[in-house]
């Protein structure tokens, strides 16, 4: 049924599934750290595994065509995964043991605000505020912030599920619960603690260009979380000890490292590859809020998770600063487009002639379904 469909309705249909399976990881984590994994272990055995999966992967694609790994690229990839992958993991599991699985997936519409304010320090991106693509590139920055900070001290009433037969009767009750087991300054810790995991993968995100060069995207992906796994792997056995925590059963922890260590880390990323090879980066990143949508879904029906109206209140916030983020970089460039247009086609109407020359030419340049090495800016690309 799949292969029958067009490239249109291919590519809305993976961002789809894409989103479901972050949706299905934000659950997940959520019941199997609910349920007494410790967080840093946790985050091991999440990019152990996906290591597991992509050396293999890598070996088979890689071993004739990569450029070879000096010592100088390798000490990169372990700085970059580091605070990009290992703290970034560390942190979002600690913050989402204190908080919910829907505030963890309303946080993950920071990213992207986040990548572009760093690009604009790091002078990759502009934000001129005395154009009306600036000034709402700026409102969709403080539409995040406000989101952040209702998301963190205000709850409001609560949204029960319908569904009194949850699939895992010891998971998280939501945001209710998460109050109920800790304190509001826990709460408050948790929803910092998964902010600043996501200002991590911003800046790892706008890191990454110089590191592409050096080697091919699958080699990146595959030698960062190696580099992950063991530090992750120090960072868990310096906090914790017993080590009948480290113990693994047939339950949803299990279920969950699997699940994240394969479905999002492996499948998912090379969907989010094929997506962005049909549509473009932007096309990815504009379907993120789907996260959020299905996590309240998803949360409500299989582990009981009520939401908050302020919950729900910032997820809004979020994601309409995203979006307005989105919709002043479009303005920024059909303005740019416009005044190219206008410059080099003389008597032609600007912006009229140059996007069918860029299209024609770059479907001469791109082969059907061809993955191009520069189109992957999609943050959640990485694990």
């Amino acid at each position: 049924m799949f292969a029958k469909m067009g490239g249109t309705a291919k590519a809305y249909a993976a961002v789809v599934l894409i989103r479901l399976m972050y949706s299905g990881m934000h659950v997940m984590s959520k019941v199997a750290l609910d349920q007494g994994m410790n967080p840093l272990v946790f985050v091991f055995y999440r990019h152990t595994t996906a290591a597991l999966v992509l050396i293999p992967i890598t070996f088979l694609f890689e071993r004739r065509k990569a450029k070879p790994v000096t010592f100088k690229i390798g000490w990169k990839m372990f700085i970059h995964a580091l605070y990009g992958v290992t703290a970034c993991g560390v942190l979002f599991n600690l913050g989402l043991n204190y908080a919910s699985a829907t505030s963890s997936s309303a946080l993950y519409n920071v990213q992207p605000v986040v990548t572009f304010i760093l690009a604009v320090i790091f002078g990759m991106e502009t934000l001129k505020l005395t154009r009306f693509h600036g000034k709402v590139k700026f409102a969709g920055i403080l539409f995040c912030i406000a989101g952040v900070t209702v998301l963190a001290f205000y709850e409001g009433p609560m949204f029960r599920s319908f569904n009194h037969h949850h699939l895992f009767q010891n998971g998280s009750s939501s945001q209710s619960g998460a109050e109920e087991t800790h304190s509001k300054k826990q709460w408050v810790l948790g929803i910092f603690l998964m902010t600043l995991s996501n200002v991590l993968a911003g800046l790892w995100t706008v890191l990454q260009g110089p590191l592409i060069e050096d080697t091919s995207k699958l080699m990146n992906t595959t030698l960062q979380i190696s580099c992950a796994s063991v530090q992750a792997f120090l960072v868990a056995v310096a906090t914790e000890r017993d080590f009948s925590k480290w113990k693994l059963g047939w339950n949803i922890g299990l279920v969950a490292i699997i699940y994240s260590g394969i479905i999002v880390t492996a499948l998912s990323y090379y969907m989010q590859m094929w997506t962005i090879a049909k549509r473009g980066p932007v096309f990815l990143a504009m379907s993120m809020p789907l996260t959020f949508v299905f996590t309240i879904v998803i949360s409500s029906f299989i582990i009981g998770d009520a939401v908050s109206l302020g919950s729900v209140f910032a997820g809004v916030l979020l994601v309409g600063g995203l979006y307005n983020v989105f919709w002043g970089k479009s303005i920024e460039e059909r303005d740019d487009l416009t005044k190219i247009s206008a410059a080099a086609g003389g008597g032609n109407k600007p912006g009229l002639e140059l996007p069918q020359q860029q299209q024609q030419s770059k479907a001469g340049q791109e082969a059907p379904g061809q993955v191009p090495d520069d189109d992957d800016d999609d943050p959640e690309a990485k694990v």
